[in-house]
Order: structure tokens, then sequence, then C-alpha cells
């Protein structure tokens, strides 16, 4: 102490003393402003939802209905709730113009905050699976990458491949990768059942283990591939397949090679 004591008359202390302490300042301010959230209050609400209902009017409404009744062509949307519609809207797979087997992730129409209007609209209609906070999805905490291998093995896997990686189904649907797709997006798609993907409800997969697939898809994400050529990390069967057929297509070239060379 008595060292550093002959320093605190040193023309530099002050200027060094105000800078750490505003940038102590700053920094509680930034973790403050991050960790609280003021809640919407009733008129930023209504003004949300009424955006929300001018855009399902202009872009929804002719396939879904003036009230979400459905029609020929597209389901009803009465209390599909605001995760259905974030996942749909937000991966841009809805609005579609090619309504084939299987309706692809594009690049989003509208931006976050048409596509959290929209939402907003569908919900203040009828009751529904509400999109997932933030401390619902971490999954970090409390997710078990162990347990989610296990329950995305017996519950996933048949679909979208050992691996996450997608896999084809019948009629020429087919199981999308889950690779690089957002947290938000995984858990909205097992509460609301997507196109031709079971509802997997809290009695069938708890927060807990939805969270805890998540956590082992984000960790296959991350993993590092040591062993060559990746092959779509197909399974063992479809790669033993490829490296049978360009084995024996090898061999069958070198046969009809010596043999021309016998001549």
């Amino acid at each position: 102490m008595r060292h550093i004591s002959r320093y605190r008359n040193h023309k530099a202390v002050a200027p060094l003393l105000l800078i750490i302490a505003l940038f102590g300042i700053g920094t509680t301010f930034n973790v403050a402003s991050a960790s609280i959230k003021e809640p919407m209050n009733a008129s930023a609400r209504s003004a949300q939802i009424e955006e929300g209902k001018q855009i399902f009017l202009k872009g929804c409404s002719t396939c879904h209905g003036l009230n979400l009744e459905g029609s020929a062509i597209a389901p009803a949307l009465m209390g599909v709730g605001a995760a259905s519609v974030d996942f749909q809207v937000g991966t841009g797979r809805m609005p579609v113009a090619d309504m084939s087997a299987q309706i692809a992730r594009k690049e989003p129409v509208y931006n976050e905050e048409e596509v959290a209007a929209l939402a907003a609209y569908v919900a203040s209609l009828a009751p529904g699976p509400a999109i997932p906070t933030d401390e619902q999805l971490n999954y970090e905490r409390d997710g078990s990458t162990a347990e989610g291998g296990e329950l995305f093995r017996n519950n996933c896997a048949m679909c979208h491949n050992f691996a996450g990686q997608g896999g084809a189904l019948t009629q020429g649907k087919y199981a999308p990768t889950l690779m690089g797709v957002e947290a938000y997006h995984i858990y909205e798609a097992l509460i609301t059942g997507p196109q031709s993907m079971p509802v997997f409800n809290d009695k069938t997969l708890t927060p807990e283990e939805k969270l805890s697939v998540i956590k082992w898809i984000k960790a296959a994400e991350a993993e590092p591939n040591l062993g060559g050529a990746s092959l779509g990390r197909t399974g063992p069967v479809a790669e033993g397949l490829l490296v049978w057929i360009l084995g024996l297509g090898v061999l069958i070239a070198v046969a009809v090679w010596l043999t021309s060379r016998a001549r």
C-alpha cells in the first residue's frame, strides 16, 4: 500500500481514475439495459396487432381467408398461435407461391418487426402456442447434450437423419436439414408441428427435453469433420454403397485396361 500511495499525487492518476469510472458506469448501464426489457404497453400492443392485421389482409388473406377461416388451398389459422406464424413466416416458408408437396425454406419476405406484428395479430384472435422467450431457450443452462442425443435418435433421426442432415420422405416430401437453424425456430417447430412433422407437446417432450434436443443439434452443428469427405453424413450404408460402387468401378476399369494391354 505504501508503494502505491507514492503515486496518488501523480498527474496521470486523475485521468486514469476518470476513465475507469466511466468504463464501469458504461458497462453497468449496458448490462442493466440488456437484462431489463420494458413490457409493451397496451397502446403499443394494439398498434402492433393493427399493423399485423393490415399485413395479413394484404399478403395472407387471399389464401387463408379474411377471418383466418382457411380455403381449399390453405388451412385455417385460428388457434395456430404466434409460434406457428413466427416459424412459417420467419423462415420464409410463407407466403408461398409454389404449392408443391414440400414448402422449402427461403429468404423471409417480411422483416422481424413485421413478422412479430403478424404473429401478434393471429395470436390475438385465438389462443395457441406462444413464441418462446430468451429465458425459455437457455439450452446451454437447462439442456443436456447426452440426453438430447438419445431423444433425437428416438424421435427425430428416422426423418432428419442421425446427424440432423435431413432426409427423404414419401410422396416427394423431405425432412430438412437442422444445421444452421436458429434455436427458437427448432423449438417452434417442436411445439407446432409444421407440414409432415408431428407436434411434440410438453407431455411428449418436456420443455427441458426440448432444450436438450436443441443443445445436441447445436453440438452436432459445431462438431468438426475429422474423417475427410463427410458425404453429407448420410450414414454407413449409403457411404459404404458409394465406396463399393466406386471401388468396383475402379477394379473394372483396371481389368479392362489390363485386358487391352495383353492384346
